[in-house]
C-alpha cells in the first residue's frame, strides 16, 4: 500500500495509485445544494487536498474519479475556470508579502483573460479577471482559497501589520459577493475563524460548515474509514509490536482519534499522524513535530495564561466560533488549531467543554510549553513548582518525563 504522505494533490493521488479515503460524497453535495462555504479545520487535516479535490471536480476531470463516489453521481462533468489561491507558504510577516502574493496571482490570471487601465486596485483587477473568465467560458467561475488566514495568524504580535493585511484582505475578499452572478462555486479554507472585524464581514452569504454535522467527516477520517481502507496496514503495526488487531486499534485511538468538531459527534482521527504510523509502523507525535506551535505561546504570553486552566475551559457557542484578534481569550485560536477539542456540552447552560483530544496533542503540547513557561528568562510569572501542583490537582496529567 502506497501511503499519500505529504500529498495534498489530487491528481498526483490518484495516478500515483496512492491510498485514498473517499471524500467525494462531499464534493457532491456541496456543489449541488451551495455556491460559498467555508471549512476551519487544524493544520495538516486534509484541506488542502480537499480543494485539490474541488479543483479536480470542477475542471470536469471524471476520469480521475473513477471508482469513487461521486463518479456515478455526477452526469454532466462541466469544466469551469478556476481561481486558486494558496497562501500556505508565503512569509507574511513582511510589510508588502500579501499584496506581492495576491499581486502574482491577478496577474497570472490577466495574462490569461486580459486587463484593464482603469483596474488598479488589486480587488478591482479580481473583480475584472472574474467577469472575463465567466464570459470567455460561458461559466461561472470557482474560487479556491487555502489558508486564508495565515497573513493574520502570522502577524498575531504585530497589530498595525496585522491589520493592513486584515485590510487587504477584507477589501480582496468582498469581491466574491459583487460578483455573485459571474461566480458558480467559492470555498474557503482556514485554521481559525476571525469574527467582529472580520475580513468576511461583507460576504455574508458564506455558508460556514465548520461545525456543521452533515459535514463532520470531511476531513480526517473516522474509525470506520480507518478500517475500510487499511486494514492492512493495522495488521502490520500489530505484528511489529506483537499487538492484536483490538490492541492496535485501541493504541491507534487512544493516540490519535478524538476530534469532535460538534457536540454528540463520531470521533475523528488526526489523517497525518495516522498514516505516518502505519507507513512507518512506529508511534510517534508526527503531527506535533510537524510544526511548532510558537503562534500559540505568543498568544499564551500576552494574555498570561494559567496553563493548568486549559483543560477547564467552557465556553459559549459565540466564543468557540470567532477569533477576536482585540480579545484577551486565547482558547478560540487554541481550539480551532486543534489542540483543544469539544468533550462535552452543557444544554442548561450553552457551554462547550473543551480538553485535549489525545494522547498525541496532550503530551506534545505540555512537553513544548512546559519548558517555555519554567525557563528563567520567561517573563510569565509562573513557576514550575505551581505549575507542578496544579496539574496534579486538576485535569492536566503530566507527561511521565515530568513526574
Amino acid at each position: 500500500m502506497k501511503y499519500p504522505i505529504g500529498i495534498q494533490d489530487f491528481v498526483k493521488l490518484r495516478q500515483g495509485g496512492f491510498a485514498y479515503v473517499d471524500k467525494t460524497k462531499f464534493v457532491y453535495k456541496l456543489a449541488d445544494e451551495g455556491s460559498y462555504y467555508f471549512l476551519s479545520r487544524p493544520r495538516r487535516f486534509g484541506k488542502s487536498l480537499f480543494l485539490s479535490t474541488l479543483e479536480a471536480y470542477f475542471h470536469g476531470r471524471k476520469e480521475l474519479f473513477e471508482g469513487l463516489a461521486i463518479y456515478d453521481m455526477e452526469k454532466e462533468w462541466k469544466s469551469h475556470p478556476i481561481f486558486y489561491i494558496d497562501l500556505n507558504t508565503a512569509n507574511f510577516r513582511d510589510e508588502n508579502s500579501l499584496y506581492e502574493v495576491l499581486n502574482s496571482h491577478v496577474s497570472v490570471w490577466e495574462e490569461m483573460y486580459g486587463a484593464r487601465e482603469y483596474e488598479t486596485t488589486l480587488a478591482l483587477r479580481f473583480k475584472g479577471v472574474i467577469a472575463r473568465a465567466a464570459e470567455k467560458g460561458g461559466r461561472g467561475v470557482v474560487i479556491l482559497i487555502d489558508e486564508y488566514d495565515k497573513p493574520i495568524l502570522q502577524t498575531l504580535r504585530n497589530q498595525e501589520l496585522q491589520e493592513k493585511h486584515r485590510s487587504l484582505l477584507k477589501s480582496f475578499y468582498s469581491v466574491l459577493k459583487t460578483q455573485d452572478r459571474y461566480i458558480r462555486f467559492a470555498f474557503i479554507t482556514g485554521v481559525t475563524k476571525f469574527g467582529k472585524v472580520s475580513v468576511f464581514s461583507d460576504l455574508n452569504n458564506l455558508m460556514d460548515i465548520s461545525m456543521d454535522q452533515r459535514y463532520i467527516s470531511i476531513c480526517g477520517m473516522t474509525q470506520d474509514e480507518l478500517l475500510y481502507n487499511f486494514r492492512e496496514g493495522i495488521e502490520q503495526l500489530g505484528e511489529a509490536y506483537g499487538d492484536t488487531e483490538e490492541e492496535t486499534l485501541n493504541k491507534l485511538k487512544i493516540r490519535y482519534d478524538g476530534y469532535h468538531f460538534e457536540e454528540d459527534t463520531v470521533g475523528i482521527y488526526n489523517p497525518f499522524s495516522v498514516l505516518n504510523t502505519l507507513a512507518k509502523l512506529r508511534y510517534k507525535d508526527y503531527w506535533f513535530e510537524t510544526g511548532t506551535p510558537t503562534f500559540l505561546v505568543d498568544l499564551l504570553k500576552m494574555h498570561n495564561y494559567r496553563l493548568p486552566d486549559i483543560t477547564r475551559e467552557k465556553v459559549s457557542d459565540d466564543v468557540i466560533n470567532s477569533v477576536d484578534s482585540m480579545s484577551t481569550n486565547p482558547i478560540p485560536v487554541i481550539y480551532q488549531s486543534g489542540y483543544l477539542t469539544i468533550k462535552g456540552y452543557d444544554e442548561r447552560f450553552k457551554k462547550y467543554r473543551l480538553g485535549f483530544p489525545n494522547k498525541e496533542v496532550e503530551e506534545g503540547f505540555l512537553n513544548f510549553l512546559l519548558p517555555l513557561y519554567t525557563t528563567a528568562g520567561s517573563k510569565s510569572p509562573y513557576f514550575i513548582e505551581e505549575f507542578v501542583k496544579d496539574v496534579k490537582a486538576g485535569n492536566l496529567r503530566l507527561p511521565a518525563m515530568f513526574i
